[in-house]
């Protein structure tokens, strides 16, 4: 292999090895994300049951007919 092969060689592993710390921070910031709505949605979903519970029941009655 000549040395312009090898240098060539290293700079492409250079630039993949950039490439995939990148992506990796960027799946790890959206792993953050994920879990912080999903600690959200639960937290709403958990006020949405505790006020539906505290509505009073009204039942519905069919309308009249006519």
């Amino acid at each position: 292999m000549t040395k312009d092969a090898t240098i060539q060689l290293e700079t492409k592993l250079a630039f993949q090895e950039d490439l995939l710390q990148r992506l990796d921070d960027a799946v790890s910031a959206q792993q953050q994300q994920i879990m912080r709505l999903e600690d959200q949605v639960r937290l709403l979903s958990d006020q949405l049951r505790r006020v539906s519970d505290e509505l009073p029941q009204v039942k519905e009655e069919p309308p009249p007919h006519y």
